[in-house]
């Protein structure tokens, strides 16, 4: 495959370096917890408990499955290390990260003293995991005349067995959690270019094996992208079985699809379709190394493309490039979003328009801000942004919808952090 042809293509590169790393040092967990801790103590907060997984995952780098075990960690002042509590199954993920102290219990639901790996398996009636979390933490001298916080707030009854145990309220701070994920840090815009690096050579892999082998199904598309793409990022991960090297890598391309299912923003049957000359193919996907990175989507035209095809591609990308523009530190994400729902509608595209042009990006893929008329967040250097005002017609059988990463930058338009083309060069093509 002459992958050159397609590579030449690309954009100019920005000014952002890819990180020499495929996840964020230990370090910098470390201090992004001092950073909260300090900002909490400007509050009169002493400590704070992490439940949200993606809280955890950003606050001390730990990255465990999410399932209906809970997993949390308590950040104290005055403490070097966290305290955990979490399941048998974790245990030895939590143990060989950044482990201060901890209470473990077996498995959901869990009896009180029993442990079989231990040798007691005894049934009994289930413990409230809840209280034994927060009965852990007192017991633990952590939190001795602490006022406390907690990144999701609960209510009714474990809203008051928590003032009852700790001897006080808990307090709301997820806002604040929430305010620190928004901004990304230099070394993350570097992890997330990183990731981008790998997907500018799958979209330039996917265009090149349409012009040289022409018609296949969207299946066989999609599965050849992620066997390049892994065989691409897995080398420089350096695997060796052991926890906390790999994490947080994700290749999604299941949203390769052609044909009338792509007439849907969110299509719920399985795609296997053939790409014609006739159809649109959305050459789309999410790439994450270390829990960064994020979507990266083309639309391609066919030579038996339509004028109504080519007219509706042309107002999404010109959406796309607007959006980057009107991306301004200043500026309200509703402002934004206003402008570019008023443009679609000026160029006769109202009834093609099915969602908001694009929300927050981050580790857990969606975050606030969300680019939507109802939100009036200030646009602040280091957010991210999707790139998504996509037009949708089903009853034509096709969508054209796009999507990247735009960095929000201290003066100017935002910077992409694909080099993928927006162009009628790359994506108008013949099978």
């Amino acid at each position: 495959m002459n992958l050159a042809e397609s590579i030449r293509l690309l954009t100019p590169e920005s000014s952002y370096q890819p990180a020499e790393f495929t996840r964020l040092p230990r370090a910098w967990n470390e201090q992004r917890a001092a950073d909260l801790l300090e900002t909490l103590a400007e509050r009169g907060i002493n400590s704070v408990l992490l439940t949200d997984p993606w809280n955890i995952v950003y606050f001390t780098g730990l990255w465990a499955a999410t399932t209906e075990r809970p997993l949390y960690a308590l950040l104290s002042a005055g403490q070097e290390a966290p305290y955990w509590f979490y399941p048998t199954l974790d245990r030895d993920l939590v143990h060989e990260w950044w482990f201060g102290d901890g209470l473990e219990y077996f498995d959901y639901p869990h009896v009180a003293g029993q442990f079989p790996h231990l040798g007691h398996a005894s049934r009994g009636p289930a413990v409230d995991l809840w209280e034994m979390a927060l009965g852990g933490m007192r017991d633990s001298g952590r939190v001795a005349g602490h006022v406390v916080g907690i990144d999701r707030m609960p209510a009714g009854e474990r809203a008051m067995a928590a003032a009852r145990i700790l001897g006080g309220p808990l307090h709301d701070v997820s806002s604040v959690c929430t305010e620190m994920r928004m901004h990304k840090t230099p070394e993350e815009l570097a992890l997330i270019k990183r990731t981008y690096t790998y997907f500018d050579e799958v979209h330039a892999y996917a265009r090149q094996r349409l012009l040289e082998e022409g018609p296949m199904t969207d299946f066989d598309l999609r599965m050849s992208m992620i066997d390049f793409a892994t065989k691409r990022i897995v080398p420089d991960l350096e695997l060796d079985g052991r926890p906390h090297r790999g994490v947080g890598v994700v290749i999604d391309l299941a949203w390769v699809r052609a044909g009338a299912v792509t007439g849907y923003p969110h299509p719920n049957q399985f795609r296997f379709a053939a790409i014609t000359a006739d159809t649109v193919l959305q050459v789309s996907g999410v790439l994450q190394v270390g829990g960064y990175g994020g979507e990266c989507y083309r639309p391609y035209l066919f030579q038996e493309r339509t004028p109504h095809m080519e007219r509706v591609w042309q107002v999404v990308r010109d959406s796309c490039l607007l959006q980057q523009e009107e991306l301004r530190a200043g500026v309200a994400c509703g402002e934004v979003a206003e402008r570019i729902h008023r443009f679609q509608i000026a160029e006769g595209m109202a009834e093609l328009i099915y969602h908001r042009p694009a929300h927050g990006q981050g580790p857990e893929r969606h975050q606030p801000p969300w680019l939507a008329l109802g939100d009036d967040t200030v646009l602040e250097p280091g957010m991210c942004f999707s790139v998504e005002p996509g037009l949708y017609d089903p009853a034509a059988g096709f969508s054209v919808n796009f999507s990247d990463t735009f960095v929000v930058q201290e003066s100017g338009p935002a910077v992409a952090m694909s080099r993928v083309p927006w162009t009628e060069e790359w994506a108008w093509i013949d099978l």
